[in-house]
């Protein structure tokens, strides 16, 4: 199967990762859940192998699994973009280069948690030039919350985007406004070219005006109707049908994005089977099954979001 070009922007839905009750792949509803979101009107890629999917509960040869099936079931009319979720540069690698001879069409490279005791800007800078050596695929550099120490500096940032000349975009999720409109103003930039993509759920109608040039976002394994209408929309500076739509999904960002953050994905597995679009909810140790009552409370807001399983009416 030939490669799908993709020039990292646009709607990202970051997908999730159905499992059976033994915790082992459910590859038909996998399947599934590819399709659905895929058959979104407007969505530009899908990420796999990302938070949603829960990779850092997944094995290599999972990962490898979920890519190849993905690219199986969606590959001819979907690009893929593939999460380097990694603590070493070597095992990064390791994934980068599988990706690639599978026929993804990017990488979304996370920090490694090594830098959660701290980092030095060459590390950094040397970790992307070992992905950038190892292949020619465009690379997505995943931004943290600026409060953990993963993340990278403004700096850093600048230099990975003059130094690794297939850095096209960044997932921005710092979380701090004022460093996010920086980073449009000041990174983003149509000559080299680099996106801000952003991921900031909470906030997305203000992000999005900003002018991020796409969104990456796990609930749009969920929602990415209404993503894709609320991107439009901004797109066409059309500010009255961006904040219907924004007033819509608020009710689901409440839902999936409350305290604790660890949690944001399980909920939304929560919400496909509410929907009936996942047999199971099941999910790997660490993470643990929701309460009766937060499920309760996610079908409260999917019925206030008007959401119902072929999606949200618009």
């Amino acid at each position: 199967m030939p490669r799908m070009p993709y020039d990292c922007s646009g709607v990202i839905p970051a997908c999730l990762l159905p499992l059976h009750d033994d915790l082992s792949i459910d590859e038909k509803s996998y399947r599934s859940h590819l399709r659905d979101v895929a058959g979104v009107r407007g969505v530009s890629a899908i990420t796999v192998n990302g938070h949603a999917s829960e990779v850092s509960s997944c094995s290599f040869d999972e990962q490898q699994f979920l890519l190849e099936t993905a690219l199986d079931e969606i590959g001819d009319s979907t690009p893929l973009v593939n999460g380097v979720y990694a603590d070493s540069g070597h095992e990064a690698v390791r994934i980068a280069k599988m990706a690639d001879a599978s026929g993804a069409s990017a990488l979304l490279v996370f920090p490694s948690n090594v830098f959660l005791l701290g980092q030095r800007p060459e590390m950094v800078i040397d970790h992307y030039k070992r992905l950038a050596d190892a292949t020619d695929l465009p690379l997505i550099a995943f931004q943290f919350p600026v409060n953990l120490p993963v993340a990278h500096s403004f700096d850093v940032l600048r230099r990975l985007i003059e130094e690794v000349p297939t850095l096209r975009a960044m997932k921005d999720g710092s979380g701090n406004p004022v460093l996010h409109e920086m980073h449009v103003r000041e990174l983003q930039s149509d000559d080299r070219p680099f996106h801000v993509l952003s991921t900031h759920s909470a906030w997305l109608l203000p992000s999005l005006v900003l002018g991020c040039n796409g969104l990456l976002s796990g609930a749009g394994s969920t929602i990415a109707d209404l993503q894709v209408r609320l991107y439009e929309a901004v797109r066409a500076d059309d500010l009255a049908t961006a904040r219907k739509v924004a007033e819509r999904i608020y009710p689901l960002t409440h839902a999936f994005y409350r305290e604790p953050g660890v949690d944001m994905h399980n909920r939304m597995k929560e919400a496909q089977v509410i929907l009936g679009r996942l047999p199971s909810a099941a999910v790997r140790a660490p993470l643990q099954k929701l309460s009766a009552a937060e499920i309760e409370g996610i079908r409260q807001e999917l019925v206030k979001a008007r959401v119902t399983r072929e999606g949200a009416e618009l």
